[in-house]
């Protein structure tokens, strides 16, 4: 196989996988609406299935905990062996299997009825024993999976994860979780601290802010920027910010400016530059720095009066998370 044919065949198998959830999302009904109506109400959710079916329904698991809705993986050869006992009437049960007919998930299925439990299918075969023994059926059929021998779980897989995907983020939003309580269950990493940190919270301030007056000289301002370590300077009309120098204001500058020496920082300065509160999340902050078309790396922080309180690097953000 040829370096473009290896593309090929991956192009190949990603339309097929593409394709599988763009018919689930066209037959999507009133199965669905149902299934949410089930786990809205429920105490805790148990997942399972087997194989690679067990790995997605692992996965489904892990995120509706993470949006709001208790949830655990059940594997169903542990579930006969005493893991079952974590379940009640209060609870509702959500079985994978593509062929409908998985023996380890009939085998447990009768031991979720006599428990009470509703149970939810993320089925392939909308005929088979599971589907009929299910109280809401979700068909996750697909016209064939994306390996060359139609045998692989690739697409089923695919759509089966999708379908589980839309369960917990619409359930999320029917139950108002928000990205508040999402965060209070993220607390580490870059994803957690830009939810729960604010700007105040790793800002530069006091008298590490450089700072300097219009009137100010380039050298003067240079050098503070130097001083400080920050990559910029802020103009200050007492405590007001009037405008930021930047590292690139001053490579500007010396650029365009043949003799320096008169040059004062109101005549380099950004002047209204882009500003963040001090109780902004660090995912504001983010936000604003990366998505414009110039990035940049530096925040000044202003209170509601205008009055400069810190400044924020993109670094302090990034290193804030390690």
């Amino acid at each position: 196989m040829t370096g473009d044919q290896r593309i090929e065949e991956a192009r190949r198998i990603l339309r097929i996988e593409a394709a599988a959830i763009a018919h689930l999302a066209e037959s999507i009904g009133d199965g669905f609406a149902r299934a949410i109506e089930l786990l809205q109400g429920a105490r805790l959710i148990a997942v399972s299935g087997i194989g690679k079916s067990g790995i997605i329904a692992q996965k489904i698991a892990s995120t509706l905990s993470s949006v709001g809705s208790p949830a655990l993986f059940l594997h169903p050869v542990e579930a006969l062996h005493g893991d079952i006992g974590v379940l009640s009437d209060r609870d509702v049960a959500i079985v994978l299997s593509r062929s409908g007919t998985t023996a380890e998930l009939v085998a447990l299925i009768p031991y979720l009825k006599q428990r009470g439990v509703p149970i939810i299918a993320i089925t392939g075969s909308a005929n088979g024993f599971i589907a009929s023994a299910a109280d809401v059926v979700l068909d996750a059929h697909v016209d064939r999976e994306a390996c060359p021998w139609d045998a692989v779980p690739s697409a089923s897989t695919t759509a089966a994860l999708a379908l589980g995907d839309a369960l917990a983020l619409v359930l999320m939003q029917v139950k108002g979780f928000t990205m508040s309580d999402y965060a209070r269950s993220h607390p580490m990493g870059q994803l957690g601290r830009n939810l729960t940190l604010r700007v105040s919270d790793v800002m530069a301030k006091g008298d590490a802010i450089p700072r300097i007056a219009p009137s100010a000289s380039f050298r003067e301002a240079i050098i503070e920027i130097s001083r400080k370590g920050l990559g910029c300077v802020c103009v200050l009309d007492g405590d007001k910010l009037c405008g930021i120098i930047t590292d690139g204001d001053v490579r500007r500058s010396l650029e365009r400016y043949e003799d320096i020496r008169p040059i004062t920082a109101a005549d380099v300065m950004t002047p209204h530059p882009i500003t963040i509160h001090p109780e902004a999340l660090l995912g504001e902050a983010l936000a604003m720095m990366e998505r414009r078309e110039r990035q940049i790396g530096v925040l000044p922080v202003v209170g509601s009066a205008g009055e400069c309180l810190g400044v924020v690097r993109i670094h302090d953000i990034v290193r804030s998370t390690l």
